[in-house]
């Protein structure tokens, strides 16, 4: 019987106790019926915490309900307090589990197990409740949980009922649970009802014992629940699907906080006051905002970081006030006194900034000053009149400096003693800012004040932030404290002296001659007389700009450094593949032996200074292999077996992943000791060619004594261990194979009792030719080689034997002996006529076929004997060296060591799932795409050796014929192709090795020494029959008893008694909450059927999903429910349904889909998966170490969440992907790993974070999810943590798999949700907050990984915009030529070309990327794989990444509009059409590189620094690359994409889309006009300011037709404004014709055609005509035409831009047809001018062919025949 899949032993049905009479499906533990025979019931603890639960004792019972013997406290309080029952089910197992686990824990173990220990449940207490204590502390009200100081039964039962209270009251939320405070101030109220309860209180009304007001069935859903949930349900229909501005509408955020003031007990009162403003959400009546109002503008930015400005524009400030000296020193300038005073000048600046904070701080915040919030109000003015005031101080004590000054026309006494007063008002001004300082260095005094709730705390804070309840005592302890400033301080100097030297210094000279020309000749009408202050702010601002930006490109420098040396100091990357794995591996089975095995604790074992101590000696030993640790394994025979036994699994599961072959397995696998072998019989692949070394050390040492040769053998321990094991087992082989009463076999034995006497007495070079060896060496490996064919002759076996017999006997001794003495001594048959014959004919016995044990060792001698490889390339699968490389790695790290498993920790892992693919469909694999290629073919392609290995295991398996696998192993071959995509089914197996894990865990860590022992031999003998029976010409039909293993190998499994099961169960549960499974399940989607396949096959899985219940006339109930698989049943049984108060999405779908599961999660943590990501058998099994991180202090706090990096699986699958997944690895490694370490800022960005679960439990979830704000929702539960004072750290020995999109449209799409999520974050109060409360450097940090780096991105761009605006205004102008012709300045002026690009972004985001890599594969392979990437365009990607990213962070912050886009997670290999494209990259990239690109023509054709080639390239080749990549990347990057015949037939398409008319239900895809509309959709929902900032930047292409116009030969050189004005009537001329054309073919088109016709011709006509009167009569030129065309086509582009804003007031007119045509025939030029390339390319040979080389280059030297992919020729 097959012991993995165990339903008998899992399950009460099997057992001899009698089921009770209706069998109540349970989730974990069978807690309603103690006496089932079930594996987690055998442990006392779980009984305890059950029994203390039924002490219900002489409590007052519920009215109105049937009380049973049976019930609980639990439902005690459901009946009272109106719970629902499964509301009451499910928090008991949550309660009973995490009691039980945590007394498990208990060291020393409490004297009785089965009682509850006190000091659990209260410390279980004191953390589940500590939010709210500190919730009452904070408001001043007295806590409701009661208890008194002495311990006696009653108060047990008292402390649980408060804990179980809070479990109910958050079981049962709902969408409330995302308002933490909310759920305080309702557990504060059915507290006191409670205690109202327990100490006999009477109804004052009645006179009756006191009974709640919620005590009915779903009385708590009803009366408590529903009101808050419609609510806010209310707020988000406000919102109008979150386009409605922030400022409108309540969000969770805002219903929590309004219970952050007192006012929330007098408003709502208790039971809840259903008229009260709160719960009304109709104007007028309803609360607003409260504690925050998000508003949509860029000045966020500078709010939320107002420090981090100052800062900025002060050192700037200073940095032009010295360097306008001109001395060499910026030292030298300051020791002049006019400069000390000009420096007074930043205290103005200073009090001006503080002045337009203030104004900020009204102008978005004003909405918040209510009747009860006046204070708020007066302090808003009071900051700006303070502001202002002091501007006006500082003003007047500097002007009276220099008023002394002049008068005395000297620094005089009194000019100084002036300077002296300005500095003791200065000093008054940075009071705050000194304490600040002092509070910075003591941060543990800034801790007492923020978190003591004394009155007078708040008054001394009063003045400089309002009180909130999150956000206090963020501060760190002291030595982070000085590790991050030090950073901050290297950073800074180092981006203050490049600023100063190399931007501002350098930029002085060209000012100060652009302000001496003098007489300009302006080519165009000047406004501002001959003065050149406008030339001189288009210079600086590109320079500010860098200069604003650069300090992220020095952050990028520093944490690349920081980053990479702590990553060394943690050992990653020292051991980076099998190579430098075979030199450690001896001491790697030790590290895998101190870290995964617990060590026997004492009884009273606490971690001590002198233990831990220990243990670090003890890893130092290990890491460089001092003191020989190894040893201690050989010796121990146990161990060796539990690291064989590890060791071995992890090897299988690889089999069973298809990441190693059969033959591989073997080698790479640990035998048990057998055959009398005296040493560890290491893997094969370790032993490789060491045999055939020391045979030749032998020969060449053939005279030497034994001890020299030994010697030299003995220094590499694998070949004295490969010598051993040969020589042991040919002596075992050759006395089996012959027959036992023989004279052979006497001979035999005799022989190598002479050669042991010999290695004894040390005397065997004396006795024996060593240089024979060889020769006995070839005779063995023959005879071997006889023995493994399928039918061994006799005939061949004796002839070996009898020459092996002849070589030994005869020639091998150096004395050559007599045959008497022979028979002497036994070696020589002692029968005279035996002579005759050949020895051996009727000795030898043929092993039994049926023996596939001793055919496993037979090869494994082999291998031994014969391999001359050196098997460096042992698997040969990349991802499997990669992970056995990870995971021998991680085992020298530092780690804590694990505890037992019934002594750690348990968790959960929860997995959010919509409706993506589960299991790929077997047509979906197999259909192909439109070039030829189905999905199953670029599997098999791009995995080529995995299909080998799938197809040798299908081979194995019972498969006749290749050719029949899609009819007998279809659902195989689904699988496999799933488990290399991003499917469910993938993420669940590698969620589910956890089980898997904790079960071989558990077991070795209960088996007695025997049971190792003789199990390993038992599996061994067992497990290799299935392995290797048609290996040896054994027939595959008498395998089918082992065949049932369905096992690829030996297996701990089935070694298991039946606890370890109980054991994992406890200890893990895997959630999957697929939302609209039911909706699934009722449709027969086959996705609900795999999802059941899924529960069929994994035992700790659960699915949660939402049902929907339709009751007629419109009315739906919604439920949430917990299904699992019942393996006795044999179906899906539901476990719970808890009601909910409606429909469950109100904010972003995938947090509210976690939060309604979160409620069925087990455990102290739990880790949030991504429908994405995978795991390995290995990781897994270092969960228990990294689980007891929670336990540790990092700095002053315990963690709350630990960071784990990831690894990134689809690098693989193109050049694309590669470089994706190369940019998110260095994110997810280095990034992370310097934010926690030394930066302290590290947030929850990847998904594999485990989080201390009632941690979180209590403090609003796992995740935000607010409509629209919170749109990125995992990295709002960072935020929301550090603001409320957790942890967050980052641990490198354990990772978990990530997908990554792969295709440039999914990239992109990512690209956009992340930066459209930023631009929200930007406006969020949590991002507010932390800027304010974290402290500078901390806050400095912050910024520059989250919204700094999405805005410094968009900045770069602005700045190329406003180099390229600034050169044009230069060359249109005339300053540059009449600059040229100054040789000063001309110099000047060449010394800023390089200043665009000082730095650029793109080249410094690439440094983290070689850093990590060097790292963790060498600096040589690093450097190759950078070249490599150049080699295949990424900076082509890179730039253009940057662009999506700056265009949609720049869009949602001005605009909104952002939204979840689903990206898709298929593989990527059909081409897209130019439409889709153009579509999709149109407004953020395509448009804005023309606009560029333009710039770039009319400049070049303009400047005299054309003429300069050098200096025109140096100065704008970042320009052109920039413009060239943002056109050229979609096609680059597109399968096909330079394919001819498929760009004429996308020609074809794009013009059929741009004139489809618009129908009502026609989709984008087929329409531009629906297109085009969707495409304006953010300018509908923006505010005011959004659509003035919208016009006031679409201006700018109205400076194009006034910069050409003066150019043209028909202005004659005039500069009168009149040109301009005469310019529009053109403009106005060809607008009217274009209108009287529509209006022509909308009149005749259809009916009289010949007029239409004569318009046309009248227009045409009329047109040439001007056109010759022009050239013949003015100096009008053909080049005016075309110039003038650049002229006015901008001009026509930002009417339309301008219309779309003014969209409302024109949408009615007859104007808007008019800029819909216009908009149209626009698209259409910009869509041909995009294709222009696209086809020139497509047309060139050649082309092709090197973009798919480019775009899969990764997949070609893997094998991947693209050629014939991308042709179809897939037969």
């Amino acid at each position: 019987m097959n012991l993995r899949q165990r339903p008998p032993l899992t399950r009460g049905n099997a057992s001899p106790v009698p089921q009770p009479p209706h069998f109540e499906p349970f989730n974990i533990i069978p807690i309603n019926n103690l006496l089932a025979d079930h594996p987690s019931l055998r442990y006392p603890e779980v009984r305890a915490a059950s029994a203390a639960l039924r002490a219900v004792g002489d409590l007052r019972l519920p009215p109105f309900m049937p009380w049973r013997d049976t019930m609980d406290l639990m439902d005690w309080l459901g009946l009272f307090f109106g719970f629902q029952d499964d509301n009451v089910k499910n928090q008991r197992e949550n309660l009973v589990l995490h009691l039980a686990n945590s007394q498990m824990r208990l060291q020393p173990p409490p004297s009785a197990p089965d009682r509850l220990d006190n000091g659990v449940l209260r410390q279980f207490r004191q953390k589940l409740l500590k939010n709210y204590s500190s919730w009452c502390s904070y408001l001043g009200k007295k806590s409701q949980v009661r208890l008194s100081r002495r311990q006696n039964p009653e108060l047990t039962r008292r402390e649980l009922l408060y804990v179980c209270m809070y479990l109910l009251v958050w079981g049962e939320a709902a969408n409330l649970r995302f308002a933490p405070e909310c759920l305080c101030y309702i557990y504060h109220h059915m507290a006191l009802e409670l205690n109202y309860i327990l100490d006999g209180h009477f109804d004052e009304n009645t006179g009756h014992p006191f009974v709640p007001s919620t005590c009915k069935q779903f009385g708590f859903l009803d009366k408590v629940v529903t009101p808050i949930y419609v609510t806010i349900k209310g707020e988000v229909e406000r919102s109008r699907s979150g386009t409605a501005p922030h400022s409108a509408w309540r969000n969770y955020d805002d219903i929590n906080e309004f219970f952050w003031s007192r006012k929330c007990f007098r408003r709502l009162k208790w039971p809840l006051d259903l008229s009260s403003g709160f719960l009304d959400t109709t104007v007028g009546r309803r609360v607003g905002k409260t504690g925050f109002v998000e508003q949509r503008t860029f000045w966020n930015i500078f709010r939320s970081f107002d420090r981090l400005w100052v800062l900025l524009i002060l050192f700037f400030q200073a940095a032009v006030i010295v360097a306008w000296q001109g001395t060499d020193y910026p030292w030298d300038a300051l020791e002049r006194r006019d400069v000390q005073a000009q420096l007074l000048t930043l205290f103005i600046t200073w009090a001006g900034l503080r002045f337009i904070q203030s104004i900020l701080d009204a102008g978005t915040q004003y909405s918040l000053v209510t009747r009860d919030t006046m204070w708020i109000g007066v302090r808003m003015v009071l900051k700006s009149v303070v502001a202002v005031t002091w501007a006006v101080v500082f003003g007047v004590f500097y002007a009276r400096i220099w008023v002394q000054k002049n008068s005395d026309r000297r620094w005089s006494y009194e000019a100084n003693q002036r300077i002296i007063t300005f500095l003791k008002v200065a000093l008054v001004f940075i009071i705050p800012e000194l304490l600040a300082l002092v509070l910075f260095i003591l941060p543990w005094i800034r801790n007492l004040i923020e978190n003591t709730d004394w009155p007078i705390f708040y008054l001394t804070t009063w003045w400089f932030h309002t009180r909130i309840f999150v956000g206090r005592g963020l501060r760190e302890g002291l030595i982070n404290n000085i590790k991050y400033t030090l950073f901050w301080i290297a950073v800074l100097a180092s981006k203050f002296i490049f600023s100063y030297f190399f931007q501002i210094r350098p930029l002085l000279g060209p000012t100060r001659a652009l302000l001496k020309l003098n007489n300009v000749k302006y080519k165009w009408h000047e406004f501002f007389g001959s003065t050149n202050e406008v030339a001189t702010v288009l210079l600086w601002i590109p320079v500010v700009l860098i200069y604003l930006v650069d300090l992220q490109i020095w952050y990028t420098i520093y944490s690349s450094i920081v980053g990479g040396t702590v990553g060394l100091f943690s050992h990653i990357g020292e051991i980076r593949n099998i190579k430098q794995l075979r030199l450690r591996f001896q001491f790697f089975a030790s590290a895998l032996q101190f870290n995964l095995m617990p060590e026997n604790q004492t009884v009273d074992a606490k971690t001590t200074l002198v233990h831990k101590l220990r243990n670090a000696i003890h890893r130092v030993k290990l890491r460089y292999g001092l003191g020989q640790p190894f040893k201690k394994i050989e010796s121990s025979q146990v161990d060796a077996t539990r690291f064989a036994l590890i060791w071995n699994e992890i090897i299988i599961t690889l089999r069973e992943e298809d990441l190693v072959s059969d033959h591989e397995l073997e080698l790479m696998e640990l035998p048990p000791n057998c055959w009398d072998i005296k040493v560890i019989r290491w893997p094969c692949f370790l032993l490789c060619n060491e045999l055939l070394l020391a045979l030749s050390h032998a020969r060449e040492l053939a005279d030497a004594p034994d001890r020299w040769v030994w010697f030299r053998i003995c220094k590499n321990e694998y070949r004295r261990c490969a010598v051993i094991e040969a020589y042991d087992s040919i002596k075992y082989l050759l006395l089996e194979i012959i027959k036992y009463d023989t004279e052979e076999h006497s001979i035999v034995t005799a022989l190598f009792h002479d050669i042991d006497d010999c290695i004894h007495f040390e005397r065997f070079t004396k006795a024996y030719k060593m240089t024979v060896l060889p020769r006995i060496h070839e005779k063995l490996v023959s005879l071997i080689e006889i023995l493994l064919r399928p039918e061994p002759d006799l005939r061949d076996m004796v002839s070996v034997l009898q020459a092996l017999y002849e070589v030994s006997v005869r020639e091998f001794p150096r004395v050559k002996k007599r045959r008497e003495q022979l028979i002497q001594e036994g070696l020589c048959p002692s029968n005279p006529d035996a002579n005759q014959g050949l020895l051996f004919v009727n000795a030898i016995r043929f092993p039994d076929v049926q023996d596939a044990f001793f055919y496993r060792q037979l090869r494994r001698l082999q291998t031994i004997l014969t391999s001359r490889d050196s098997m460096h390339y042992v698997p040969r699968n990349k991802e499997a060296r990669r992970r056995i490389a990870f995971f021998s790695n991680s085992l020298f790290m530092n780690m804590p060591r694990a505890p037992q498993v019934e002594k750690m920790m348990a968790f959960s892992v929860l997995t959010p799932y919509y409706d993506e693919e589960v299991l790929f469909g077997k047509e979906s694999l197999r259909s192909p795409n439109e070039d030829g290629v189905s999905t199953i073919f670029y599997l098999q392609r791009i995995y080529d050796d995995e299909w080998e290995n799938f197809m040798e295991r299908m081979l194995r398996e019972g498969l006749q014929d290749e050719n029949e696998i899609w009819n007998t192993k279809a659902r195989e071959i689904r699988l496999w192709a799933s488990y290399r995509g991003q499917t469910l089914s993938r993420t669940v197996r590698g969620m589910m090795y956890y089980y898997k894990a904790l079960k071989m865990l558990s077991f070795l860590d209960s088996a007695s020494e025997v049971d190792i022992r003789h199990g390993s031999q038992e599996i061994t003998s067992l497990g290799s029959l299935n392995q290797n029976g048609h290996l040896n010409g054994v027939d595959p039909g008498m395998l089918q008893t082992s065949r049932n293993l369905h096992r690829s190998s030996s297996s701990v499994t089935l070694l298991f008694k039946g606890p370890e099961f109980g054991a994992a169960l406890m200890k893990f549960t895997y959630v999957v909450t697929c939302q609209v499974y039911g909706s699934q399940k009722r449709k027969g989607d086959p996705r609900a059927e795999e999802i059941l396949n899924l529960m069929k096959h994994n035992e700790a899985l659960r699915i949660a999903y939402v049902d929907e219940v339709y009751l007629g006339r419109n009315e739906v109930e919604y439920f949430s429910v917990l299904v699992k698989y019942d393996q006795q049943l044999k179906r899906e049984v539901e476990i719970y349904r808890i009601k909910l108060p409606g429909p469950l999405k109100l904010g972003e779908g995938k947090p509210e889909n976690q939060n309604h599961a979160i409620i069925f999660t087990r455990g102290d943590a739990v880790q949030t998966i991504d429908m994405n990501q995978d795991n390995c058998f290995e990781e897994a099994l270092k969960m228990r170490n990294l689980l007891e991180e929670f336990k540790e202090n990092y700095g002053i706090r315990k963690p709350t969440i630990l960071g784990v990096r990831e690894n990134i699986f689809t690098g693989s699958v193109s050049s694309l992907a590669w470089f994706m997944s190369a940019q998110e690895t260095s994110f997810v490694t280095l990034g992370q790993r310097v934010l926690a370490n030394p930066l302290k800022v590290r947030m929850h960005y990847g998904h594999p974070d485990v989080f201390d679960r009632f941690w979180f439990l209590s403090r609003g979830g796992i995740s935000k999810a607010s409509k629209v704000i919170n749109i990125s929702e995992d990295i709002f539960a960072g935020f929301n943590c550090t603001l409320r004072g957790g942890n967050v750290t980052h641990h490198e020995y354990i990772q978990v798999g990530k997908g990554r999109d792969v295709g440039l449209n999914q990239i992109a799409m990512f690209e956009a949700k992340v930066a459209s999520g930023n631009g929200e974050q930007a406006l969020s109060r949590d991002v507010y907050r932390l800027g304010h409360r974290l402290d500078f450097f901390r806050m400095l940090s912050f910024f520059y990984t989250t919204v700094g780096f999405f805005f410094n991105n968009m900045i770069v761009v602005v700045m190329v915009y406003t180099f390229l605006w600034g050169r044009l205004y230069f060359a249109l102008s005339g300053v540059e030529e009449h600059a040229s012709k100054n040789a000063s300045s001309n110099k000047a002026l060449g010394s800023i070309l390089n200043q665009q690009f000082v730095i650029q972004l793109g080249v410094f985001t690439a440094l983290p990327m070689i850093v990590e890599n060097s790292l963790e594969h060498g600096f040589l392979p690093a450097v190759w794989d950078f070249i490599t990437m150049q080699l295949q365009l990424a900076s082509l990607f890179f730039t253009y990444s940057m662009g999506t990213r700056a265009h949609f962070f720049g869009r949602t912050i001005l605009h909104g509009g952002a939204k979840y886009r689903a990206t898709g997670r298929g593989f990527v290999v059909q081409r897209k059409s130019f439409g889709e494209n153009y579509r999709l990259y149109a407004r953020s990239h395509f448009i804005k590189a023309i606009e560029l690109g333009v710039i770039l023509v009319v400049y070049s054709s303009r400047s005299p620094v054309f003429k300069d080639t050098f200096v025109y390239l140096a100065m704008t080749i970042s320009s052109w690359f920039l413009v060239v990549s943002w056109i050229t990347s979609p096609f680059v990057f597109n399968p096909s994409g330079f394919d001819w015949l498929k760009t004429v037939y996308d020609f074809d398409e794009f013009m059929h889309w741009i004139w489809y008319n618009r129908g009502v239900f026609v989709k984008a895809d087929h329409s531009w006009e629906t297109w085009w509309y969707e495409e304006q959709d953010h300018l509908r929902t923006t505010g005011l300011w959004g659509k003035l900032l919208e016009i006031i930047l679409d201006l700018r292409f109205f400076f194009f037709q006034y910069g050409i116009v003066y150019q043209l030969r028909i202005a004659a050189g005039k500069t009168s404004i009149g040109v301009y004005l005469l310019s529009w009537i053109i403009m106005v001329a060809v607008v009217a014709i274009y209108i009287a054309i529509a209006y022509a073919k909308d009149k005749y088109a259809m009916k009289q055609h010949i007029y239409y016709r004569l318009v046309q011709l009248l227009v045409i006509l009329v047109t040439v005509l001007v056109i010759v009167i022009l050239l013949k009569f003015t100096l009008f030129t053909l080049l005016d035409l075309i110039t003038s065309l650049l002229a006015f086509i901008p001009t026509g582009w930002g009417l339309i831009q301008i219309a779309l804003v003014l969209r409302p007031f024109l949408e009615s007119t007859l104007v808007w047809s008019t800029v819909v045509s216009l908009a149209r025939l626009y698209d259409m030029m910009l869509g041909l001018i995009v294709m222009a390339p696209l086809a020139f390319l497509s047309w060139m040979p050649g082309f092709q062919s090197m973009q798919t080389r480019i775009l899969f280059n990764e997949a070609f030297s893997r094998g991947l025949q693209i050629s014939r992919i991308l042709t179809g020729k897939t037969s």
